[in-house]
């Protein structure tokens, strides 16, 4: 049975026992608590909860990603980073008896699987299931198994560990190889791991709520909640011995020993399997729109593909290659997934633009790396360092996974504790801390109760109940409730209704003032913790209580936010009509008559396309369209084709944003009526912040009138200063830079001269080294570009050499190192000698096997002589 079809098979079945059928939500769950969709039910968790009521039986196939086990991709039969799971889930309607029946029903009658192969575990006090697998379905009781918590559980250990909250039993169901495999003892049973037994669906039943250590009491709805592994039980059909041999994954792996020009046998069968996974893992992430990146999610899919490339690397494969393989998954996976296919141009790019990059570095780290690795073989130490890791990852881009495989193939641990520790350290350092946010109220346990009232939509005043007030002491970042607030103090309002927008989306706060009887109160910061609204600021006059109070936000920030906002949408809306519907927003931030607007997009703008943005979005703004601001509910916004940024997460309600007919977006923002409002738009500048992602930012309003009188002012002054029209100026421009670039090319021509006549001294400091020419030589106010005329005259003279020449030039020391082509054939290349002694010699430059330029970060006393030492160390390595 083709895997297409097992799929189907099983979604019809449960629809005909009236099972409401859900498409596969995407890899990003509605969850921050998890990166990834890990599981079936993450979808269903609101139906878990019941929080939704709407479903009472459920059936999907759930795309899923998990790196729990990564080391184990492709060692083992079975286990992957992506695959498909499918499942049947009750909430509160049937139970255990009918969850068996459907799952033999199922196996024996639509699979035609014989009932002889089958066994069965139960846990081991779930009597319940036990009697029902043996009484009502009458399977053999040796063939049922009794587990511990660890095997039978949800979650494993849940009764002794923990954690508290829903839990249950499970069943598992298993497929027989036979005797012949595995252990081949007498009493193999599912509970050994030989590999005879394939477990392949597994029944939870959540009944039970842990309130303590082995303290279950019985939930008030029973739920069921399935899992059968697709690809695995398509190996079962297909009666193939590993998941990587059935139709969906067959096909990529003879395309992989193919690029990779070996065959597939015991020795290269896990690195095989391994890019085989990891590549379809990335294609699926990037097109749910993850993208490489060195935080959260993008760092998994980072990881994955530089660990598929590394392994080809070791494989043999130098160059890059797993881009070609999303048009393979398009077809494959065309079926069940259409949207493959159509965003496969796309996916491609971001993973070839990924490869590239780690490509480009992954010599680089290899050669420090190892010498890592020499010189701790020379202290007698068994373990790489947390800094060197750390290192090897911030500088090369080589992931801690990458360093520990590198490492065991030399019987080398790494110190993962302490790296992790470092990393953590970095994000600290890296995050945009405020004394006052939500992580110190959740840092101090301190929850609210109430939730705000949010009127900023209508109103720019409003009247209020002040709930809370907090103080610091000292300036620290202990919250400190009181029941007043004096003058000069800084602090935090909670209040019962507000027309203050709190920062989210992008948007920055509003600010404004709230006024009792008593006092005066500037609202600088306005955040949420859980669903009450916070005011950060300080006290201007008098005292602040807990009475009513009187809100009014600043007009001309709030007018100024509303022009930023609303034309992000405007961006996105041109982005998409002229660069293609691959973009898709990856952040934003919004502040007054100024935003940057970060979205999916692999390579730099070029002029003309900047300038068809600014005039589209300048035409929409002409239009001057109505700007429809409208509540709905989240599947319905969604039907309607609007746009989600998939990193902010949406209630059941959703306010959908719609202009004309070219923008339609979920955003709780702050919006104009009118596009004419904007006034205008510039874009202020186009870059790259990571692999696929670019960044605009732009201005509008006041700020784009200002950009346009500071350009009129520079252009007149210009005018003036060259004594021409303003219409002349490029003109008389293009002429002066001419003029120097003649003037330029007769010193240049004049230099090369003297340089010549100087050739046979520089020659003189050339010594041979173990047969080899070496020559080091430093000089004062030459150029790079003179020290490369100056290498190419030497290598003319001397054939073969090894050449550094160092020079102090405008207040910097530049530096080159340059190789004979003979030379860097016999691995003494110039980007090998560089990265291996930038640190001893201070050196930071890139380049290729005959030729590295750069500059030294310090100034080094004896640096020939160094370098010499160095030269001489290199050639020992």
């Amino acid at each position: 049975m083709l895997t297409n079809d097992l799929r189907k098979k099983y979604l019809e079945f449960f629809k005909k026992k009236n099972h409401k059928v859900f498409p596969s939500d995407s890899l990003i769950p509605d969850d921050p608590s998890v990166l990834f969709t890990s599981a079936g039910m993450n979808q269903f968790k609101p139906y878990f909860l019941g929080e939704k009521k709407d479903v009472t039986c459920a059936v999907s196939c759930q795309k899923c990603l998990r790196t729990g086990d990564l080391d184990e991709v492709g060692r083992t039969a079975y286990h992957h980073t992506f695959f498909e799971m499918l499942g049947n889930f009750s909430f509160g309607d049937y139970f255990k008896k009918e969850a068996i029946e459907f799952a033999w029903e199922f196996i024996t009658k639509e699979l035609n699987i014989k009932k002889e192969v089958l066994w069965v575990s139960v846990y081991k006090d779930d009597g319940e299931a036990y009697g029902i697998w043996k009484n009502h379905i009458q399977i053999d009781e040796n063939r049922i198994v009794r587990l511990g918590e660890d095997k039978n559980f949800w979650p494993a250990l849940a009764p002794s560990q923990g954690p508290n909250g829903p839990c249950g039993p499970c069943s598992e169901i298993f497929f027989d190889n036979g005797k012949n495999k595995g252990c081949r003892k007498d009493n193999c049973n599912p509970a050994c791991d030989c590999g005879r037994f394939i477990e392949f669906w597994n029944l939870v039943f959540t009944q039970f709520n842990r309130v303590g250590e082995n303290k279950l009491e019985p939930l008030p709805q029973k739920n069921i909640d399935t899992g059968m592994g697709l690809e695995r039980m398509a190996s079962i059909l297909q009666q193939k011995t590993s998941n990587f041999e059935i139709d969906i994954l067959k096909p990529a792996v003879d395309f992989v020993c193919d690029m990779l020009k070996v065959e597939k046998n015991k020795k290269t069968e896990s690195l095989i399997n391994a890019i085989v996974d990891h590549a379809r893992a990335a294609t699926f992430s990037i097109c749910d729109g993850v993208y490489p990146s060195n935080e959260d999610r993008g760092y998994v899919v980072r990881k994955i593909i530089r660990k598929a490339l590394y392994h080809a690397h070791t494989l043999g494969r130098k160059d890059i290659f797993l881009y070609t393989m999303v048009d393979l998954y398009a077809g494959l996976m065309k079926e069940p997934y259409p949207e493959i296919a159509a965003k496969k141009d796309v996916i491609s790019k971001v993973i070839q633009a990924e490869e590239e990059k780690f490509i480009s570095t992954l010599h680089d780290a290899k050669l420090q790396f190892f010498s890592i690795s020499e010189n701790l073989k020379k202290e007698k130490a068994d373990t790489i360092p947390a800094d060197c890791l750390f290192r090897l990852y911030d500088t090369y881009g080589l992931p801690l996974e990458l360093s520990r495989d590198m490492a065991e193939s030399i019987s080398l641990k790494v110190d993962e504790q302490g790296f992790n520790e470092l990393m953590l350290e970095q994000k600290e350092r890296s995050r945009n801390r405020s004394m006052f946010d939500e992580n110190i109220f959740k840092a101090q346990g301190l929850t609210f109760n109430e939730s705000t009232e949010f009127l900023g939509y209508e109103n720019n005043e409003a009247n209020a109940k002040i709930l809370h007030l907090f103080s610091t002491e000292n300036n620290s970042s202990i919250c400190i409730e009181k029941e007043e607030l004096k003058d000069t103090v800084e602090g935090i309002i909670v209040m019962d209704k507000t027309c203050f927008y709190p920062e989210s989306g992008g948007q920055l706060t509003d600010k404004g003032l709230i006024t009792t009887k008593e006092g005066e109160f500037l609202v600088e910061k306005v955040f949420k913790v859980q669903d009450a609204i916070l005011h950060k600021g300080k006290v201007t006059k008098g005292i602040i209580s807990k009475v009513s109070a009187c809100l009014a936000i600043d007009l001309k920030r709030r007018q100024a936010l509303k022009r930023a906002h609303t034309a992000t949408h405007l961006l996105q809306a041109a982005l998409r009509k002229i660069l293609g519907a691959h973009v898709a927003q990856q952040g934003s931030l919004v502040d007054e008559d100024r935003f940057r607007f970060d979205f999916t997009h692999f390579k730099a703008l070029t002029s003309e396309e900047i300038e068809e943005l600014e005039d589209c979005v300048n035409g929409y703004i002409l239009n001057a369209d109505k700007v429809i601001k409208e509540e709905r509910s989240y599947d319905e916004a969604k039907q309607t084709g609007a746009l989600a940024f998939f990193k902010d997460k949406y209630k059941d309600k959703v306010r959908v944003v719609s202009i004309g007919n070219y923008s339609k977006e979920f955003c709780g923002g702050t919006h104009l009526d009118l596009t004419s409002e904007i006034g205008t738009f510039f874009i202020v500048s186009e870059s790259s912040i990571s692999s696929g992602i670019r960044r605009i930012e732009a201005v509008v309003g006041e700020k784009a009138y200002d950009k346009v009188k500071r350009l009129e002012k520079i252009v007149t002054t210009t005018s003036s200063t060259l004594r021409c029209s303003v219409e002349a100026v490029p003109e008389v421009i293009k002429q002066l830079q001419d003029e120097v670039k003649a003037l330029n090319d007769k010193i240049k021509h004049s230099n090369k001269e003297k340089i010549s006549s100087k050739i046979n001294d520089i020659l003189k400091a050339k010594k041979e080294i173990s047969g080899l020419s070496f020559l080091a030589y430093g000089f004062k106010d030459i150029d790079s570009g003179d020290l490369v005329f100056i290498s190419d005259m030497i290598r003319k003279e001397l054939g073969s050499v090894f050449l550094f020449l160092v020079s102090e030039s405008e207040g910097k020391n530049i530096f080159i190192c340059s190789v004979s082509e003979d030379y860097a054939a016999k691995q003494i290349a110039a980007n090998k000698f560089v990265p291996l002694f930038k640190e001893e010699l201070s050196l930071k430059g890139g380049g290729r096997p005959t030729l590295v330029q750069g500059v030294l970060t310090e100034k080094r006393e004896n640096l020939l002589l160094k370098v010499e030492d160095c030269f001489i160390k290199f050639l020992q390595k």
